[in-house]
């Protein structure tokens, strides 16, 4: 069953677009030649991913597979609205070829404006997003405290290392007073992906850096990374807290793995050992790498829980998809007593493209918020 729907989800991207985009608006050796096209990129896709995915783990082959799937997701989404336009158009009396060739041009010229802009959204420098957060009972030391969230970095077989540098830039020119970077940092092994995430080790935060475990740390070397990221002086918070002192006062900042990691002896999310000795009067906020972590946080009086993972969905409409699994996809969203802030992530997963979910570099700035 696995392996069908390995061939199944492929088939799909690739018949809806070729149908609309070949088999109706062209013929002859056009229809031919179309064809050809998207039967070799339908075979090349699952291929180009068992290489660069699977035991091989091919840098170049996991780039191409990604950026298939990438191109895939865009002409399939445009593909399934333009079948829609296609018949408004019949239903208006508009006769092929006319109506055919017309949805078609349109819907390559829309994919491959997303596509060329997917791609520059993806690779630039994210945008600064700031973000005012009141909480109750921060004490009036940490009122207007600025705490950098980078998220989702997601280095990987497409080396970034100049962005990285570049990202850090960014970063130390924001004047924070914590970073926290809230998992799905690297995709691959410390080996592979060092070079690439070592310039963090340059961010500066008088109050400290703060990294916890996203999924894909439990897809590669979750203990790896942690003492990696300890070794570039940030300090991961493994099912743990630490108390941070600024003007006298005093604020919780905790963090709890990832739930992917109860695959690996000794991980999992543990919110009553990451607060076990905290004082209880004092708000608490949290790193959690999903979402949907946010009923635990919830139950334990969380002030604010900040998360990545989700994306922004990344290619527009993927993020139909992924609010089926996620309580929030982006921005600040109040549950019960608890905020929650998911950024859109710093970096991209995969296909090397963005549509309509920007990357971001969030600025959370704490203020003081008196409780009725």
């Amino acid at each position: 069953m696995r392996y069908v729907l390995f061939l199944a989800v492929p088939a799909l991207l690739f018949v809806v677009p070729w149908w609309l985009l070949v088999y109706t608006s062209t013929d002859g050796p056009l229809l031919a030649i179309g064809s050809a096209v998207f039967l070799l990129a339908f075979l090349a896709l699952p291929a180009a991913m068992i290489l660069g995915h699977g035991r091989t783990q091919s840098d170049a082959a996991a780039v191409l597979g990604d950026s298939l799937l990438g191109v895939a997701w865009v002409l399939f989404s445009w593909s399934v609205l333009g079948a829609v336009a296609r018949a408004v158009l019949i239903v208006a009396g508009v006769d092929d070829p006319v109506r055919s060739r017309a949805v078609a041009i349109a819907v390559l010229a829309i994919a491959a404006g997303l596509i060329g802009w997917g791609i520059v959204e993806a690779r630039r420098v994210p945008r600064i997003r700031e973000v005012t957060v009141p909480i109750a009972g921060l004490g009036a030391g940490f009122d207007g405290a600025r705490l950098v969230v980078l998220t989702d970095t997601h280095y990987g077989p497409l080396n970034r290392l100049r962005w990285s540098q570049r990202v850090v830039e960014a970063v130390n020119a924001l004047s924070a007073d914590i970073v926290c970077h809230t998992g799905d940092l690297a995709d691959g092994p410390v080996a592979r992906r060092r070079g690439q995430v070592d310039p963090l080790g340059k961010v500066a935060a008088p109050l400290g850096r703060f990294y916890i475990t996203g999924n894909h740390e439990y897809y590669g070397d979750a203990p790896g990374w942690i003492e990696h990221m300890a070794g570039l002086g940030w300090q991961p918070l493994h099912n743990e807290h630490r108390m941070l002192e600024r003007g006298g006062d005093r604020l919780v900042l905790a963090g709890i793995d990832d739930p992917t990691g109860v695959t690996v002896p000794g991980h999992g999310p543990d919110l009553a050992a990451a607060l076990a000795g905290a004082d209880s009067r004092l708000p608490v906020v949290l790193l959690a790498h999903q979402p949907k972590q946010i009923a635990d946080a919830v139950s334990a009086g969380v002030a604010l829980q900040i998360s990545g993972h989700t994306h922004g969905g990344q290619i527009w409409p993927f993020h139909y998809l992924v609010r089926l699994d996620q309580p929030v996809v982006a921005g600040l969203s109040q549950h019960g007593p608890t905020q929650l802030y998911t950024s859109r992530g710093t970096g991209f997963w995969g296909p090397p493209l963005r549509v309509f979910a920007p990357s971001e570099i969030t600025v959370l700035t704490l203020r003081s918020r008196v409780t009725a």
